[in-house]
């Protein structure tokens, strides 16, 4: 069923609306509507302004929530209600100052590891020099120079350090690609020489001046000095770990009420406000349940400051109301098929009941199977206990009608032998027909079965046309009374001709084929005359044209929408014939039955048949009864703010 929807205005002191919506109106859920839009008769109004003060806060919170370990937040978090905005605000605001505070101490220490590192890589490439590195740096007439050459050009450094009586070369270390050596030498021709070892791509490496003793007790120092930091930025992570466990609940509780806030905070954008300077106040308006209705109004009563009122009169309001169903928890999942049609309008006919009936009704006669209906139900059921799937609880409940269509049918798992059939066995059961001859029990009752849904789904359109007020709809229309009662006249013409009463089905058909045609006919006219509108016939000859193929084509139509529920007794007869296949491939004929065989055949049947069925039922719902009455124009029911209870 569709729930019964009210609108309200609420309107008070502009400066008490954050009041309103964080204390009273986020606990109730209200859909709610542009003021402006909906006030246009009301003037000097202008949108509500404001910039939102609780968005960097909440981002802020968040991020610091997203730092903590992981845990159930509910479990660790109290009610909202125990802190304020503005206590959050400035809990956030300390501990983010708090946390910059350590995150800069901390970057200070991984740069103060980076330079010591590269100090550290600086002078381990001179490690098996044995000498103080800071009495080298003393020198003031010798030049030194560190630095590293390529591996393959040191050859010709050493040899020109040879050759030469001014050079002194002392090679420090080798890796893969490079040498890493010192050079000494006066510093009149220290020139020639530089050019001479650049030439040869020697890149000089500049050592600064924190060096206190020989490379090797320099290494020392600094891998010490390197573990220290290392320490230092471990511990502080530690207390920074220990310090957001210490504030965790109250962060939750922050990010909990501030994002309450921040997401109230919106509400201003649907909100209106007067451009008066003194005593300024604002106005909502939108649609929400009755109950809720009624119980915020009660609850304003007591607020002298608000004003509330609830439009039992929908002449004023501009919008349409929004559609929410409320149906039991076993039709719910139907919901589905329904959305996915379109919702219905507000003053439409929720079809939830109706598809859920029908379609597992369809879906347990073209797939009758005891063993398999119970394994749909029972693996509908688990799926939807554990993942809360509402396509499971939909095969839970066609498995149910599947169930006991197969003790209808007398199958369990294709085998026909175990129990008796308590109606018939769809490849078997025959039925002779006047003039037709011996036709297939499950065919018949498939059509007969289908003219039913055809007449009940007409009422229904009858019924929401006149509550729409729709003259051409309930009355004169293909699926209003004049094609109701030529539908029904005609089925049950049939009905007497195939029980050998040709006498009277002669009679209902000379009396009620011409009339009801007729006024499908003459439709157009006829409503327009009804709702003293005038009758209208434009067009001349071409408008009798067009109503002949109209009502040719809607001749057409009964008889292919009457014949499409064939496909309910086609497959219920496929099903047994395709079980049988599995038995014959099993062996169940020589007596030998293979268990694989017919483990792997029932699944394979169960799971494709299965869906070609849910398929075949779908399109028929769709296409042969939701057409005929159903529109799927309505708006979903969407609350602005997120319901809460303190």
């Amino acid at each position: 069923m569709i729930e019964p929807m009210k609108f309200v205005s609420i309107s008070g002191p502009r400066d008490d609306l954050d009041r309103m919506v964080n204390q009273v109106l986020c606990r109730y859920e209200i859909h709610l509507e542009n003021a402006l839009t909906e006030l246009k008769s009301v003037s000097k109004l202008i949108p509500c302004p404001g910039t939102n003060p609780y968005r960097e806060p909440y981002e802020a919170a968040e991020k610091l929530a997203a730092l903590c370990s992981a845990g159930t937040k509910a479990a660790q978090t109290p009610s909202p209600a125990s802190m304020t905005a503005e206590e959050a605000i400035a809990f956030v605001q300390e501990t983010k100052k708090a946390m910059e505070a350590a995150d800069a101490e901390k970057e200070a220490l991984k740069q103060k590891l980076k330079d010591t590192h590269a100090l550290y890589e600086q002078v381990n490439l001179y490690r098996e020099l044995d000498f103080s590195i800071p009495e080298l740096l003393k020198f003031r007439h010798i030049k030194y120079r560190f630095g590293r050459v390529l591996k393959e050009l040191y050859p010709q450094l050493e040899a020109f350090a040879e050759s030469s009586e001014d050079t002194i070369l002392y090679k420090c270390h080798e890796t893969d690609h490079y040498v890493t050596l010192i050079y000494f030498v006066p510093g009149p021709v220290s020139e020639r020489t530089d050019a001479a070892f650049s030439s040869l791509q020697f890149e000089r490496i500049i050592l600064p001046d924190q060096y206190t003793g020989t490379p090797t007790e320099e290494i020392r120092r600094l891998e010490k000095e390197l573990e220290d930091i290392k320490s230092q930025i471990t511990q502080l992570d530690a207390r920074e770990k220990t310090y957001l466990e210490d504030q965790k609940p109250a962060l939750l509780q922050a990010v909990e009420v501030l994002g309450s806030y921040n997401a109230n905070f919106n509400v201003r954008r649907c909100a209106a406000v007067t451009d008066k300077k003194e005593h300024p106040f604002y106005i909502l308006c939108g649609w929400t349940t009755e109950t809720d209705a009624r119980a915020l109004q009660k609850e304003l009563e007591e607020d002298a400051s608000t004003f509330f009122v609830i439009e039992d009169s929908r002449e004023h309001v501009t919008s349409t109301p929004p559609t929410r169903l409320k149906n039991p928890a076993l039709l719910r999942p139907f919901e589905m098929f329904v959305k996915m049609y379109g919702l219905p309008a507000y003053n439409e006919f929720d079809p939830t009941l109706l598809i859920a009936v029908t379609y597992s009704l369809f879906f347990g006669f073209m797939f009758g199977d005891v063993g398999q209906g119970l394994l749909l139900l029972i693996g509908g059921f688990l799926l939807y206990r554990f993942k809360k799937l509402d396509l499971a609880a939909i095969i839970s409940c066609c498995g149910f009608c599947s169930t006991i269509f197969g003790f209808l049918f007398g199958s369990v798992f294709g085998f026909e032998d175990v129990i008796p059939a308590l109606w018939l066995r769809p490849a078997e059961a025959m039925t002779a027909l006047p003039f037709v001859g011996r036709l297939n029990t499950v065919f018949v009752t498939a059509i007969a079965l289908g003219m039913g849904m055809i007449l009940l789904t007409m009422i229904v359109n009858m019924a929401v046309s006149f509550k729409c007020r729709d003259t051409e709809k309930t009355w004169f229309d293909t699926n209003g009374l004049a094609g109701f009662i030529f539908y029904l006249s005609l089925a049950a013409v049939i009905i007497l001709y195939m029980t050998g009463r040709p006498l009277p089905a002669t009679a209902v058909l000379a009396v009620m084929f011409v009339v009801p045609l007729l006024l499908i006919f003459l439709k157009e006219p006829l409503a327009a005359l009804v709702e003293r509108r005038g009758p209208e016939l434009s067009g001349g000859a071409m408008f009798f044209v067009e109503g002949f193929f109209e009502l040719f084509e809607v001749l057409l139509s009964y008889f292919s929408n009457t014949l499409s529920f064939v496909r309910v007794g086609a497959f219920a007869v496929s099903h047994a014939a395709m079980m049988q296949v599995v038995l014959m491939l099993s062996g169940a004929e020589t007596g030998h039955i293979s268990i694989p065989v017919i483990v792997l055949g029932n699944l394979f049947v169960c799971g494709m048949e299965g869906l070609v069925v849910g398929i075949q039922v779908l399109r028929l719902e769709y296409y042969e009864l939701f057409s005929r009455f159903y529109r799927g124009t309505g708006r979903e029911f969407k609350p602005f703010l997120k319901k809460q209870t303190f």
